[in-house]
């Protein structure tokens, strides 16, 4: 059958969302147009409109588009306020008839939202394979460009690969639930903002297959997609690290990090573009020394990196539950879902009233006030105090040259400070670390202002209090 009127050829997906700046998106159209061959007429023109989706009301009202040679036509609409969702309509006017609302018909593109893009990338935490039922509905605004290559509406699972054309990141298994639709309506639902999701991440995928100085291949399948849907982004979701935890690649973690930041920044030519990250859970496999030592290095490199990489930011996850040995139950990652939306609210759309930070080691001190020395660890980020939840678990741990000291008691000593007794005085320097195992205890302190637990870390140094 013949098509008439006016034809889109390119142009925004039906769902997709497109990415605002300074609170405006623009879209550009192309096409053709065409009328019954019997129809004889002295002029077209073809007018494009945006409406909103829900009640039709005018958003961006009929714009004239440029005609050209062939029948073809083009459009850039710019000034589209953020919001939606939005309806694109097309027309024909013939012979200059002002009633647009009786103008030949035109093709049109549902459910579009001008909005934010999260990249969601990393390994099978960030894929998602939480397993087992939890009440996550999709929401119209939270929108997903499957690995398809088609924009839809966002339900889990995300990473499944029905139709697939990214073979770099397609799955060997089917995914189950992952955090980030929870992500997306609590900052929509906070900003009123339509948020689109890219999936780029692959369960079990290393560092290495994401840092351009190293393999780099989903990198550049990342910076594929992201070009895909316009070449610009509001942030990173980064979920990665379990398969870097071995002697090999945990010592250069932070490093090779911050260069897969510094080469995400350059590309997208987004100096300042924020990198929102889950610090590791948990393992739940026998442990060795050397991966009890690998996992607390990743981790303490994550810590790292919000510390010392602005724009970058991490959250905990050691409190969350497990489908499995080491993925995030539906219910875990409905909990990091909502602490990286946090996050984001707090420090990117700089909503003052939401408290986002975990409580985070930033002084480790001696204390000689008895026969036996102990150690004063203080902590910054707490909106509440901390209390103990597991006061006898071996959450901390101390080592000096001659090997680990017991700690005889752990306790809360002020709002945000822990003290640790040990058994015996210290030989040499002396490091501490807290939440360090690949599967360490689940009774971290809490911040009863958030009751996030604290962040975990590895081999900080006790120094001699100024």
């Amino acid at each position: 059958m013949k098509q008439i009127g006016v034809i889109i050829g390119q142009g925004p997906q039906p769902w997709a969302i497109i990415q605002q700046e300074n609170g405006f998106g623009s879209l550009a159209l192309s096409g053709v147009w065409d009328v019954m061959t019997e129809r004889v007429l002295s002029h077209a023109q073809v007018f494009a409109r945006i409406v909103n989706e829900a009640d039709g009301r005018i958003v961006v009202a009929w714009q004239p588009c440029m005609m050209q040679e062939g029948q073809t036509w083009k459009i850039t609409m710019d000034g589209i306020p953020a919001g939606g969702l939005y309806r694109l309509e097309t027309c024909l006017q013939i012979d200059n008839n002002p009633a647009l609302e009786w103008a030949d018909r035109g093709d049109m593109i549902h459910h579009i939202g001008v909005g934010d893009l999260w990249v969601i990338a990393g390994q099978s935490n960030a894929a998602g394979y939480g397993k087992g039922p939890i009440q996550d509905p999709p929401q119209l605004g939270i929108h997903l460009l499957r690995n398809n290559g088609s924009w839809d509406l966002a339900s889990h699972p995300f990473n499944e690969s029905t139709a697939s054309i990214h073979y770099e990141n397609r799955e060997g298994a089917n995914p189950g639930h992952s955090p980030f639709l929870a992500f997306g309506k609590m900052v929509q639902q906070e900003t009123g903002s339509p948020i689109g999701l890219l999936q780029t991440a692959l369960g079990g995928s290393p560092l290495k297959a994401w840092n351009p100085d190293e393999d780099g291949y989903l990198y550049r399948n990342m910076m594929q997609i992201i070009a895909s849907a316009g070449g610009k982004v509001r942030g990173i979701l980064w979920y990665q690290g379990c398969s870097d935890c071995n002697p090999e690649e945990s010592s250069s973690y932070l490093v090779r990090f911050e260069k897969m930041v510094q080469h995400i920044r350059h590309d997208l030519n987004a100096v300042d573009l924020p990198i929102l990250t889950v610090q590791l859970n948990r393992f739940t496999d026998p442990a060795s020394i050397e991966s009890n030592q690998s996992w607390g290095k990743v981790r303490e490199a994550q810590r790292q990196a919000a510390l010392i990489i602005p724009e970058v930011y991490t959250v905990p996850a050691l409190d969350c539950p497990l489908s499995d040995g080491i993925h995030n139950s539906p219910a875990g990652n409905m909990i990091i879902g909502e602490r990286l939306a946090k996050i984001a609210l707090a420090h990117i759309y700089t909503n003052a009233l939401v408290s986002a930070d975990a409580p985070n080691l930033s002084s480790v001190v001696w204390l000689h006030e008895d026969i036996l020395p102990s150690i004063c660890l203080q902590f910054a980020n707490v909106s509440g105090y901390l209390i103990a939840i597991g006061p006898k678990d071996q959450v901390f741990s101390v080592e000096d040259a001659n090997g680990e000291i017991e700690i005889t008691q752990w306790e809360i000593t002020g709002r945000n400070e822990i003290t640790l007794r040990l058994s015996r005085s210290p030989e040499g320097d002396t490091f501490v670390h807290g939440a360090y195992e690949m599967n360490p205890s689940s009774h971290l302190p809490l911040d009863t202002g958030t009751y996030m637990p604290m962040l975990a870390f590895y081999k900080q140094k006790v120094r001699v209090a100024e």
